[in-house]
Formats: structure tokens, sequence, C-alpha cells
């Protein structure tokens, strides 16, 4: 019998040794495949909502030397420590001028809003960050902007003035009180004159009109100047909004724009925010990756799936939707900004967190972690139907001054205990099997690049997929049920003959592989090679 149960005693070993600092409990050495070097954008991302994530000056307001305070944590670059999460990847929520705590209203996109930094400081992240192998995006809002942003003014001040020869009359989509408007569309008014303008998210957001060279031109200049600071890219905001209703039209503006940004920077990450069924996000794929919603939150397949659904059956809907994406980059997550924090639905207690991080960070392409997932945070609108609910202060333990944002209501009694630097104290908290599902990941360069095959075990919920790459071929089965099962392997074809990795939600948790039939614990998911 070859059994996996190394990380089991080295757990048991340090629970024996009281507390100690997160330095002294490292995970165990994870075997690297070849190819666990390759630099691609296959890699996992941590969504920082900037605001919220780790104060350096002591206002309460998280900023861009927080997050730099923090990659050691986020990333040590070394893969092999164990030490750090090794995320490969930051996405940061809107850091541009702005009145707002969210910075989705954009007043000017050349200058940083100073309770974030400066622009020295977002240089100074980039580096680090390169220097650790981790990519730096924006998230880039130019379906909107915000009502302070000058150029709204300079186009409210030429419909004031009577002056279409004004450059910026028609910036923004606009009608007069008297006009048929668009079905399906929102216009607000404009204070004072006799005009409205588009604004389908709030009346404080106008919309340009994309059908001006002008406007489209600026935009490409905006990412042009943040791309010379350092960025690898963006994280597109409501990019089905750029035309409502008329999907054709958005999806040729993003291929003309992403087409131009590759002349600029031709390895240039970017992600668009389709929030749709995937039909709809379907037809943006030809021109970036998108983020996969149908997936998404407490109906998504992924907290289905950890709740002890079937493998098997997520298997299947892996290997489809990997072969409907016609070799489009997956981007799969379990919650962002914009939603309820998965550790409500899903509960670290019962072991369905960590499943659920088994499920969606072992899959091909770019999953996304929320900050604070990794903790169990906890956040919800709530009965004050507030998203400053979604968007709390991450936990330290440390004396980090961070504060959650203004309209926040969420009670102190239903967060989760614990903040980070406390959770690494303990070997099975859940930072610490992040940690090891994210090193699992790199460790086996297949699940991030693979083609995806679902392996069929009719009779019981254990399952799992093939994933190929370059010659090269493992199996990740998930058991989500709290029973130990077992398959043989060779029933479904499969002659690998090697545990790699072993994921359990549980210290006792192991897997098993005699002859080929593979017996897994409750909650638990393998690597096999």
């Amino acid at each position: 019998m070859k059994t996996i149960r190394a990380l089991c005693l080295i757990l048991a070993l340090l629970l024996c040794c009281g507390a100690a600092g997160a330095e002294e409990y490292t995970l165990p050495g994870t075997e690297f495949a070849p190819g666990w070097d390759t630099v691609d954008n296959n890699r996992v991302f941590y969504e920082i909502f900037v605001g919220s994530f780790s104060d350096s000056d002591g206002d309460g307001i998280g900023d861009l030397r927080g997050i730099l305070n923090r990659m050691d944590y986020l990333n040590d670059g070394d893969p092999a420590s164990g030490k750090s999460l090794g995320v490969e990847g930051l996405w940061l929520t809107p850091i541009f001028l702005s009145p707002s705590y969210h910075k989705y209203d954009v007043t000017d996109y050349y200058r940083i809003d100073p309770a974030f930094g400066t622009e020295e400081d977002l240089r100074e992240l980039c580096r680090v960050c390169h220097e650790r192998g981790v990519l730096v995006i924006l998230d880039l809002p130019i379906n909107h902007t915000g009502s302070e942003c000058i150029w709204f003014q300079r186009f409210k001040n030429a419909h004031l003035m009577h002056n279409p020869r004004n450059t910026y009359y028609d910036f923004f989509v606009w009608a007069t009180p008297g006009d048929v408007l668009p079905a399906g569309r929102h216009f607000a008014p404009v204070q004072g004159q006799q005009l409205l303008v588009e604004a389908n998210f709030s009346d404080s957001m106008p919309e340009p009109d994309f059908d001006l060279e002008m406007v489209r031109e600026t935009f490409l200049d905006v990412a042009r100047h943040w791309l010379d600071v350092g960025v690898d890219g963006f994280r597109f905001d409501a990019a089905k909004y750029i035309y409502l209703g008329d999907n054709p039209r958005s999806v040729a503006f993003w291929e003309w724009y992403l087409d131009e940004l590759r002349k600029i920077k031709p390895d240039i990450y970017t992600v668009g925010e389709v929030w749709d069924g995937d039909g709809v996000i379907a037809q943006y794929l030809p021109a970036m990756p998108c983020f996969q919603f149908s997936s998404s939150q407490a109906e998504g397949i992924f907290a289905e799936t950890a709740k002890g659904g079937d493998a098997n059956r997520f298997a299947a809907w892996l290997e489809r939707t990997q072969q409907a994406m016609n070799g489009v980059r997956p981007t799969f997550f379990l919650s962002n900004h914009d939603m309820d924090r998965a550790a409500g639905y899903l509960t670290v207690a019962s072991g369905r967190m960590a499943v659920a991080a088994n499920l969606y960070l072992l899959t091909p392409g770019s999953p996304f972690l929320y900050y604070g997932e990794e903790i169990g945070l906890r956040g919800s609108r709530g009965g004050s139907n507030t998203d400053a609910n979604r968007r709390l202060a991450m936990l330290w333990d440390d004396g980090d001054t961070v504060a959650s944002p203004e309209g926040a209501t969420y009670a102190a009694d239903k967060q989760t205990p614990y903040g980070a630097q406390k959770l690494l104290t303990f070997p099975t908290g859940l930072v610490n099997h992040y940690k090891r599902v994210i090193q699992v990941r790199k460790a086996n360069p297949e699940i991030a690049r693979g083609t995806v095959t679902a392996l069929s075990f009719p009779d019981t919920k254990l399952g799992g997929f093939l994933s190929t790459w370059e010659g090269s071929t493992v199996a990740v089965l998930h058991n989500t049920t709290q029973r130990t099962l077992s398959v043989d392997l060779a029933a479904a074809g499969v002659s690998l003959t090697r545990v790699a990795a072993v994921l359990s939600a549980d210290i006792e948790g192991y897997a098993a592989l005699e002859g080929t039939v593979l017996t897994v614990s409750g909650q638990t998911s393998v690597v096999v090679r």
C-alpha cells in the first residue's frame, strides 16, 4: 500500500509544539514536477479591495504601502517555502482619484487617490511583485466615470454654453427631455440644464460615448499610461455595458481595444466582468477572458459540490466548460467584492470552505481568490442592503489599523474570531490549507495548463478528471462527502500510480493507492501522477 500520511504526521507534531510564530508552521515540502516554473498567465490571482486590506499610515484606510508591507504574506518569492500564501497575481480594485470609498466613480484616471498613496508607491509595488513572479492588474472602470470627472465638467460646460464645437460636447451619451429614449437604458438629468446623460449604474456615473474616436483614444491613452508605470494588465469593469443591450457592438469595441493594447504590451493580462449567463459571456470570449459567474456564489457548482455534491458531475461540467471556451483561459472564483462572502454559506467549521478551495483552485486557467477568503472572513449585505458589508476590513491580529468602509454594519460578533497572523500559527487553520492548495497547484503544472478529461465513477460521489499538458498527465480527484470512498482507477482507464498530494479539510485526512484501487477519506482531494 502506498499511503500518503506525511501531511497529517507533520501537522500532528506541530500541534504538540504549543504556540509559536507563523514561521515555525511552514508546510511540508512538495515535489515540484517538470514545468512548474513555466511563466504564463495561468496563475492564482488575489483580489484586493485596496481601502480595506492593510493600512500603512494609521488613518484607517488601506493603501498601496500596506500591500507592500504584506508581500511576504502574499508571496515571499519562494514557491517551495510554504511560508506565504503563494498567489501569483494581484487584482487591485480602482485606485484612481475618486470621492467614494469604492473608487468606481473616477475623477481623474491619471492620478492615484492620495488616500491610497502615490504613483511611486505603485511603481515600487510592481517592482517587488515582478521580482517575486507576481503580476499586478488594475481595475479599470471605463464604462462610466464619476460625475466630478474633469471630462464630465467640460461636457456640461460645453452644453451650458451651447457650443457643439467644443471637443467634449459629445464625450458622454446624452439626450434632451423631449427625446424618445432607448428602452432598457437609464438617462439621468444634469442639474441646472435641459440635458440628460446615460447613467445605467448611478446618476453620479455618466457614461462616455464610445462611438466617438476621441473617447476611444482617451481611454487607450489611460491604459497606456498605467502599463508604462509597470502594471501587467487590467480587469475591465461592467464590460457588457459599453453598448448596453447590444452585445455585438460591445464585443466589437473590446476586440478593437484589446488589439490596440496588445500592440503596446503583447503579453498583457486582461479579464472582463460580464455578469451574465454563460451564453452571453461566450460572446465576449473572442475579445478577452471573462469571469465565469454562473459557477460562483452560493448557487454555483463549486459551492454545491463542496456541500457533499457529486464530484463526477463536477468533473463533467469542468470538461464541458473548458471545451466551450475554445482555448480561452478559464477564470473561476467563489465570490468577489459585489457578492456575499463564501464563508457565510459554506462555513469553515464544516470543512466546506476547504473543500471549495480544492475544487476551484485546482482547475485550469486563472482562479481568483477574494482577500480574506483564506481566513474565512464573513460579510453579507444583510438587512442593511449595503455592499460595504461585503468589503470589510481584513483581519490581521497584529495591530493593523485598517477599518471597514463607510456604511458597513456587519455585526462584530458574527465575524470570524481569528485574523491571518493568528491563523498562521494553527497548522489546521484555513489559511494554511489555502497555502497548501496553491503550492500543490504550482508543483503540478498540468493542473493550471492542461486539457481536462472527466473521469467517470458512476456508483460513487468520489470523482475527478485528468489534466494533460505537453504530454504529461495528472489526475485530480475529490471526495466531497464525509465518508471514506474508494474507486478502481483501472475501471476508468487510468494507469497513474503515485499519489503526489493530499489536501484534506481534516487533520486525519488521507489517501491510499493499493494496486489500482484509490481510497480517499472524507472531504479530501488528491493529485495522482
